[in-house]
């Protein structure tokens, strides 16, 4: 029997307006945005209907309103008593936190100061330790990881075949950069982040969430979570603690991530969330899955599955 998984984006999907059509149409997502406002003490969701842009692209407003957004889209489409049961359900980085709300391990309000504080706590190791990313297309996994080697930079994000992101000191990704392209990538793209996001520079930030998380009760998931870290399956609190911990500096197995699922029988991936980021990746790591997005009220309302 086919299995759908529910996925969720992260953090580059976010878009001023986005949200706005569900608030207006429907009663589950005015909650949920009313949730958020009330929970981060400020209007999130002024913030995602009409920006501006400079303010909704900071890490600490972006990671929050994204998770918001794809929380208000997964109950507009599926809260009321919807027959979809997902077999599985994973998210990318901050996306992973996202399916712990829809995994039933915390509660929206607590899911929701979790991430602001995550996003907090990475923008300042940013700010401690300089650095950035940069995809790199057309590059097999092996050369890229001696070029890690050689310049000192790390693996951030398995991506699909084509794509994975690294992430470093400033002067390690021009260095791996250019190392790239005279290997043979077909482009190398810096990338607009604060921060050398799941890299060692983020110790910092670990080491703050790792204090945070204690703050808060995580239930075991009523649907497993696909962990970004190791691209398998966790159905106890204690692993999925474990699993965000670990991503903060660790990398994002998304490509395996997605092949374990498809090799446990799902044919259908949904994308929950602002953007098409995750469909365009999952088209590009398997041709034989039907993939479906939701991100707005006319994309809910053709949902077929």
């Amino acid at each position: 029997m086919s299995k759908v998984a529910f996925v969720f984006p992260g953090q580059g999907s976010q878009i001023v307006g986005m949200g706005l059509d569900l608030f207006e149409k429907s009663s589950e997502a005015r909650q949920v945005f009313e949730e958020a406002d009330e929970a981060l003490g400020f209007s999130l969701s002024r913030l995602c209907f009409d920006g501006p842009e400079e303010e909704l692209r900071q890490t600490i407003n972006t990671q929050p309103a994204v998770l918001t957004v794809s929380i208000a889209c997964l109950r507009t489409a599926f809260g009321n008593g919807n027959s979809i049961q997902p077999a599985f359900v994973a998210g990318h980085s901050l996306g992973e936190y996202t399916a712990l709300v829809a995994g039933g391990v915390l509660d929206f309000s607590d899911g929701i100061r979790l991430v602001k504080e995550r996003a907090r706590l990475m923008q300042e190791a940013g700010e401690k330790r300089p650095g950035g990313m940069a995809a790199i297309i057309g590059l097999d996994l092996v050369s890229l990881e001696e070029i890690c080697q050689e310049t000192g930079t790390q693996i951030a994000n398995i991506n699909s075949p084509e794509q994975t992101v690294i992430s470093g000191s400033n002067n390690g990704l021009t260095w791996s950069m250019d190392l790239a392209k005279a290997r043979g990538a077909k482009r190398v793209i810096r990338l607009s982040v604060s921060g050398a996001f799941h890299s060692n520079h983020m110790e910092f930030a670990a080491d703050g969430l790792a204090k945070a998380v204690s703050q808060f009760i995580f239930a075991n998931p009523s649907i497993p979570i696909v962990a970004n870290t190791t691209a398998e399956p966790k159905s106890t609190a204690d692993e999925v603690v474990d699993g965000i911990l670990k991503q903060v500096c660790g990398c994002v197995r998304w490509q395996p991530s997605v092949e374990y699922m498809i090799n446990a029988g799902v044919s259908t991936f949904v994308e929950i969330g602002p953007g098409q980021v995750l469909t365009g990746l999952i088209k590009r790591i398997s041709r034989d899955v039907k993939l479906v997005n939701v991100n707005n009220l006319d994309s809910i309302e053709a949902i077929s599955l």
